[in-house]
């Protein structure tokens, strides 16, 4: 399974990488490739580590979720909220049906078949293609709407594929939907805790059934500690990045790796 150096490491990369548009769970699986350690309920440690990204979420932007989910009670209760904070809300909603469907849909393949290095390579590959095209198209000049959340939820629905990167596939959705890099990695971010909070959470219910829990949780603990604390750190350097760079470092940057992967295999 790994010690707790090793559960570490893969929390370090698991903080950096799930806000860095680079891939995250790609990381991960070329990590374990590397390290030589044990597949062995790779997918649910995994998971828990994105947990600890999940409460990275919710500490950084603690300030915007509490007054969401007050607005969101108001509106239960039938007051009248801000027009911003309700297409927020509603676009976090609807934006986040589209991965938790197709998730439960292919979820075997993307427990199976999709975690190998060559799939995250192409993968890679293929997301760069995608952050230079909403690079070079994207206006800047447009707001969130109800309909750009749904549809920028369908760009997060790729992150499924490890290697395409979660923040990155919803960042450049944002950009070619007209909204600008910053508000994009905001509502990325936002849009990513629904997700990252309810797969992480079956996957922790699993790992105490399997008895993982039991017998690694010491590391697992300082993995998910790790993962936390570089996690506040990736979405704080990211949003301040984006204020005055484009995604073309990152581009760059997974091309090599996608290039390294493919010539060692």
């Amino acid at each position: 399974m790994g010690d707790i150096y090793s559960f570490t490491l893969l929390g370090i990369i698991q903080g950096l990488t799930e806000f860095l548009p680079v891939s995250s769970t790609g990381h991960l699986v070329l990590a374990r490739e590397f390290l030589n350690l044990s597949p062995e309920h790779g997918l649910a440690i995994d998971a828990v580590l994105h947990l600890a990204t999940a409460c990275a979420v919710v500490v950084y932007f603690r300030k915007d979720i509490v007054r969401l989910v007050q607005s969101f009670f108001s509106l239960l209760r039938g007051r009248e909220i801000i027009r911003e904070d309700k297409v927020l809300i509603f676009a976090l909603i609807i934006g986040t049906v589209p991965a938790v469907i197709i998730g439960l849909m292919f979820q075997e393949y993307i427990e199976g078949a999709f975690r190998n290095p060559s799939l995250v390579a192409y993968a890679l590959i293929a997301g760069s293609v995608l952050f230079f095209i909403a690079e070079r198209v994207s206006k800047q000049t447009e707001s969130l709407t109800i309909k750009r959340g749904f549809f920028i939820g369908l760009f997060q629905a790729l992150a499924l594929i490890p290697g395409i990167s979660r923040s990155g596939a919803t960042i450049s959705g944002g950009l070619l939907l007209g909204l600008s890099r910053e508000a994009a990695a905001r509502f990325a971010f936002l849009l990513s805790f629904p997700v990252i909070l309810g797969a992480g959470t079956l996957k922790f219910i699993e790992l105490g059934g399997d008895g993982v829990l039991a017998t690694n949780g010491g590391a697992l603990f300082a993995g998910a500690l790790a993962a936390f604390v570089s996690g506040l750190l990736a979405i704080h350097g990211l949003l301040s990045f984006l204020r005055s760079h484009t995604l073309d470092v990152f581009i760059v940057y997974r091309l090599l790796l996608a290039a390294l992967i493919l010539f060692l295999l």
